[in-house]
């Protein structure tokens, strides 16, 4: 039996709109016994509301097999004064740092959605103020780097510009919390008690995703739905174990994979 790291938007869904044939491939996954937990840089939602439009959209899990950045964040920087430019909806996730308007010990920015929240969030006083909390001394911290992310209305851009804008002005580099982070892929694996050489990655990102978890050792498969761009795959650093036209098709070929071959 394989342990399978299940991306959730692209693969599962897009905005909101279950991609055909995605809640089938999970429960067929689950009936042939393979461990899986759902892996998502999505900062916009708290986990249980994530984890409640999933089961409307037709998927079986539980709350406690979808991992998300805000519960990274929390973990890491449990206890700290944080300064935290993320969206409202995922404060809750967030309970166990202290927020605070300024002296902090660390700075936090996370995704944007697709309301209109992300222009206060990321207004120039927030980001001025982020800049020179970090001037100041505070870590420098993100839920993720995406540079865009796919919705039915086409690529929006997504929080990692104003990562790299802050990098930029401050010089100093931000520690990734979510994919394709060794920390965040370590923490899902030992939530399996899996070894990466038997885990799988099924993802819609090749620039990132598949980078990451190639460097990890876990083998990955890439999915034609979501962010998903041929001119992607032909350029990428690292190539995916395999590519298939969505997650409908993945059972058939892990198993071919497992027996060691397609049957003849």
């Amino acid at each position: 039996m394989a342990c399978i790291l299940l991306d959730v938007d692209g693969v599962l869904h897009v905005s909101g709109e279950p991609i055909p044939g995605a809640a089938d491939a999970v429960a067929e996954l689950r009936d042939a016994g393979h461990q899986l937990r759902f892996v998502t840089n999505n900062s916009t939602r708290p986990r249980g509301r994530l984890a409640e439009e999933l089961r409307e959209m037709g998927f079986e899990l539980d709350n406690a097999e979808l991992q998300t950045t805000p519960g990274a964040a929390a973990r890491e920087l449990a206890g700290k004064r944080v300064l935290a430019l993320v969206m409202p909806a995922i404060v809750p996730d967030l309970d166990d740092l202290e927020l605070v308007g300024h002296d902090a010990e660390a700075v936090l920015i996370g995704g944007c959605d697709e309301t209109l929240e992300p222009n206060q969030v990321f207004s120039y006083m927030n980001l001025g103020r982020a800049f020179s909390e970090i001037q100041m001394g505070a870590s420098f911290y993100c839920l993720h780097k995406n540079k865009w992310w796919q919705t039915s209305r086409g690529p929006m851009l997504d929080g990692g510009a104003f990562v790299a804008g802050l990098e930029y002005a401050t010089g100093v580099e931000a520690t990734v919390l979510g994919k394709p982070s060794p920390s965040y892929f370590a923490a899902a694996l030992d939530s399996l008690d899996a070894e990466p050489e038997l885990t799988w990655l099924v993802t819609d990102d090749v620039e990132a995703d598949v980078r990451g978890a190639r460097l990890f050792g876990m083998r990955t498969a890439l999915v034609r739905t979501g962010k998903f761009r041929p001119e992607a795959l032909e350029t990428a650093e690292a190539a995916p174990d395999i590519v298939v036209s969505s997650l409908a098709s993945f059972p058939v070929l892990l198993e071919d994979d497992l027996r060691g071959g397609p049957a003849p």
